[in-house]
């Protein structure tokens, strides 16, 4: 149901509070969750087996769940969330990453080519929603990927598992990644699954080659699917959701002749009381003229 994902509930900043944070990272089901998803975002991210550390960005890092399946495949990592419990929570677990409190919504303020990849678990579709009055989900998602391609070093990765609430939803995401300049697309994981199956954004830094091309995603059977292959999508869902508590205000009907004389005629009463001078009312207030030959 649409109501249980929590960004259509409230800001993430709000909605994962103490309780709320605390309750999650107690969870050995979610524990157990996340960890597989940051094993799988680590593969999908291909770093050279060499031996050699890297520097990782966690997108939306939390308590440091995924932090965690990072620092034990030997990598380093800076952990970026908005939600202040979650962070503290972070600290009291002695997690071994850089943790950094900050709305990516408003881009990341790392300098040019520093991280070696990012990996983000169900975290970057919150940009889709608009929690505020100030809040414009498109340029939200261009300041993101914008200030993430420049962090990254040319070549790396950066994968981020998410939940689009609908295919347009996807395509938003994706297409403001495309126009950062990545190169990649969607990975999903048991596509015919309605339970395991997971989608990932698999985005490359830099223009597209051999070593950009999107991986596989994993199958029941063992086979490997791209989201090509997938056609069961929802069709029916067409528009980009940006949130059920925020739906977008209703266009003014307009009809054909005009705005129409009620209309005119609130507007010139709403700039007298702002103390503006407005012409007198007569008959002839918001009557169409004639066409001049």
């Amino acid at each position: 149901m649409a109501s249980s994902r929590p960004e259509l509930q409230a800001p993430p900043e709000i909605f994962y509070n103490d309780e709320e944070a605390r309750k999650y990272t107690s969870s050995s089901r979610i524990v157990e969750i996340q960890a597989k998803l940051s094993e799988r975002a680590l593969e999908l991210l291909a770093l050279p087996d060499d031996g050699v550390p890297r520097l990782l960005l966690d997108i939306g890092c939390g308590s440091g769940l995924s932090g965690e399946t990072i620092t034990e495949a030997g990598h380093q990592w800076i952990g970026w969330d908005i939600s202040e419990s979650m962070l503290d929570i972070a600290v009291e677990r002695e997690v071994e990453g850089d943790l950094i409190l900050g709305d990516m919504g408003q881009g990341l303020g790392l300098r040019p080519g520093v991280v070696d990849g990012a990996i983000g678990i169900s975290s970057i579709q919150w940009l889709c929603n608009a929690d505020k009055s100030s809040h414009e989900p498109r340029i939200r998602l261009k300041a993101f990927f914008g200030t993430l391609y420049r962090s990254l070093a040319r070549g790396a990765r950066a994968v981020f598992q998410v939940y689009p609430e609908n295919l347009a939803q996807r395509e938003l995401i994706l297409g403001f990644a495309m126009r950062a300049g990545f190169a990649g697309g969607i990975v999903i994981d048991f596509p015919h699954s309605t339970k395991k199956r997971k989608e990932y954004l698999v985005l490359t830094c830099g223009p597209p080659s051999l070593s950009s091309a999107t991986p596989k995603g994993k199958g029941e059977d063992g086979e490997c699917y791209s989201s090509d292959d997938d056609s069961s999508e929802d069709e029916e869902n067409q528009t980009v959701c940006v949130s059920d508590r925020h739906r977008p205000r209703k266009k003014q009907k307009v009809n054909k002749k005009g705005k129409g004389r009620a209309w005119v005629m609130k507007k010139k009463d709403q700039m007298r009381k702002k103390g503006k001078e407005v012409p007198n009312d007569t008959k002839y207030t918001a009557r169409k003229r004639k066409d001049r030959f």
